[in-house]
């Protein structure tokens, strides 16, 4: 049995190579497809100073700037861990969240912020956010999210940025990072997790299946999402600009190749991502072939209509390409059930 562990990326529209909108039927764009866990309405439930989203069950701050200024990523833990000895409003297990659960706020429909329409929230700061997870390519930085774009990249933990806490377990629809090990933030040494606060210690979300893969005729199986994907990760052979990347799936269908193939969404890419390790950032044993770096996906950055997002494979990273020059892999995906 598989269950749906991504989300649906808020993307309503469709968007030319240009940034002109489209129609979206038989564009292949993520918007004509809505795929991913979809969004209860309303989304948030408004708990005086927490907001509850209905999506994930994750209970939010709702000041988005508690700290009043941006601080590095010691203090952003520290911050946090004073407000649970403090009992800020009232609860005791607030944390600083893990890289999936803080983007697991976002919208890819909307920008400066990039968070649903008519949110709660208050304060939000059109820039960066830091996550408890560490980036594996590089312990001395940890991931952060961007607020005005949605982009989610990584920073030097001597750097200072914004912190959002949140608690509670949620409903089980994010899945774990997959990070297990804790890290200092002066030289991304090994520790003990213990007290740290960081993704490694709560390793909170929904626990990958094991194993996570089957291999099938048609592709590969990801029990965790419900997603097949082709077992070569290289369809076009070389990179291609995002209206070809489009085109090739669209033949492969054409061709009768089994299944309905498109080109994946941003959150089915980002999904496939192991925080643990990275080049490339894929669980340990994959049975994937010919994985690349950087694939393009279906969803438009609404940022700049004539970019797209990609998955920045090596690192984990999800940034932007623009469409009509940049040059990335292709990788189908199908829904399997």
């Amino acid at each position: 049995m598989t269950t749906r562990h991504y989300l649906h990326t808020g993307q309503r529209t469709c968007h030319a190579d240009d940034g002109r909108e489209l129609a979206c039927e038989g564009s292949g764009q993520d918007a004509s497809f809505a795929v991913g866990k979809p969004w209860p309405e309303p989304r948030f439930d408004l708990r005086n100073d927490e907001v509850m989203d209905g999506l994930t069950g994750l209970i939010w701050c709702r000041n988005a700037n508690l700290a009043e200024f941006p601080l590095t990523w010691q203090e952003a833990l520290d911050f946090v861990a004073s407000m649970n000895r403090e009992q800020r409003f009232g609860q005791h297990d607030w944390r600083l969240p893990n890289r999936r659960e803080l983007r697991s706020l976002l919208s890819l429909q909307t920008r400066l912020p990039a968070l649903p329409e008519r949110h709660p929230f208050l304060n939000v700061f059109n820039g960066w956010y830091w996550s408890a997870t560490t980036a594996a390519i590089s312990p001395a930085h940890a991931w952060y999210v961007a607020l005005d774009g949605a982009r989610m990249f990584y920073g030097g933990k001597d750097q200072s940025f914004m912190l959002w806490p949140v608690r509670g377990a949620g409903l089980g629809v994010v899945p774990r990072t997959g990070q297990s090990l804790c890290y200092d933030a002066a030289a991304g040494k090994v520790i003990a997790c213990a007290g740290t606060g960081q993704d490694g210690e709560w390793r909170f979300g929904a626990a990958w299946p094991e194993p996570r893969f089957e291999i099938h005729t048609a592709g590969v199986l990801d029990r965790l999402t419900g997603l097949l994907w082709r077992r070569s990760a290289n369809l076009t052979s070389q990179p291609v600009v995002w209206r070809e990347a489009l085109a090739a799936v669209a033949e492969l269908n054409h061709q009768g190749a089994g299944n309905t193939w498109r080109l994946p969404t941003i959150n089915e890419l980002e999904a496939l991502v192991d925080c643990a390790v990275h080049s490339p950032a894929l669980p340990p044993g994959h049975p994937f072939a010919d994985v690349q770096d950087i694939y393009w996906s279906s969803t438009t950055s609404l940022f700049e209509p004539d970019w797209a997002w990609a998955l920045y494979l090596e690192k984990g990273a999800t940034g932007v390409g623009q469409k009509r020059f940049a040059q990335f892999s292709v990788w189908a995906v199908a829904s399997y059930d």
